[in-house]
């Protein structure tokens, strides 16, 4: 039997104690999981960033795996915690909205809250849920309870307004949702809605910038240009070659972008 695999994604940084902590507890309640990083570094705080970097990423997991998912502002409130069944994965997470983008892809089975105190820590931090709270649940997933055990049913959960582009006869209009490490920005305009209005020659504007052409692989452009091009997770990124386009172009999330049919 394969073994049971919890896959991290949280906002704590690598600095202090806190992800590692969290493996600590999963471990001493499952011994035989399988613990992998996603990420420990979503932006402090920023729950649409982990929403996005969990959709990311998630698919490319084995059937059966648990994502532990920790972007909490709001630890120690009345907000609840939260586990879900989507698709072929069970996600273990607070509930602000932090697995909006995975659930529009695959409707929930089933949502529960994390009221069941028995599959918690005898006592639970109000400043430290992933702890006390968020990994025991995940670690007894993974030791193979029902996701019903944990506690009563949630069928009305928080969701993000994830903007979507705008698509008419002769524009897309869209907007930049994530700053990657590498500057590149992403946008919500994917390969499907692009592809609407890409039979001839576009204008393609991110801010007041024209972008040149719309590139294959980062290297087609020259070094330092500033170009489009479908990144991993199929859609459309503003780039530069081998610098920052962010950096380079002064615009992070929330900028404008505009492609439109050329004359």
């Amino acid at each position: 039997m394969a073994r049971p695999v919890i896959a991290m994604l949280t906002d704590f940084g690598a600095r202090d104690h806190y992800a590692g902590t969290m493996k600590g507890v999963a471990l001493g309640i499952c011994p035989d999981v399988t613990l992998v990083d996603i990420t420990h570094e979503v932006p402090a705080h920023d729950v649409l960033a982990g929403a996005l970097e969990l959709a990311a990423a998630y698919k490319y997991f084995p059937a059966g795996t648990i994502f532990l998912v920790v972007v909490d502002p709001g630890v120690g409130s009345a907000r609840r915690g939260i586990a879900a069944e989507a698709g072929d994965f069970k996600f273990v997470a607070p509930d602000n909205g932090v697995l909006t983008a995975v659930l529009d892809e695959h409707a929930p089975k089933k949502i529960v809250e994390l009221s069941e105190r028995r599959y918690a820590r005898p006592t639970v931090s109000r400043t430290f849920e992933g702890r006390d709270r968020f990994a025991p649940a995940a670690a007894w997933l993974a030791k193979g309870i029902e996701l019903s055990a944990l506690g009563r049913s949630a069928n009305a959960i928080h969701r993000l307004d994830i903007p979507q582009p705008t698509v008419d006869a002769d524009h897309v209009v869209g907007e930049v949702l994530l700053v990657d490490h590498f500057g590149n920005l992403i946008t919500n305009i994917d390969r499907r809605t692009f592809d609407k209005l890409s039979s001839g020659p576009l204008d393609i504007r991110v801010g007041t910038f024209q972008v040149s052409k719309v590139i294959s692989t980062y290297a087609d452009a020259s070094p330092g240009d500033i170009c489009a091009l479908f990144g991993s997770s199929d859609h459309l990124e503003i780039a530069a070659n081998g610098t920052s386009a962010s950096a380079e172009l002064g615009l992070g999330r929330g900028a404008s972008v505009q492609i439109a049919r050329g004359a």
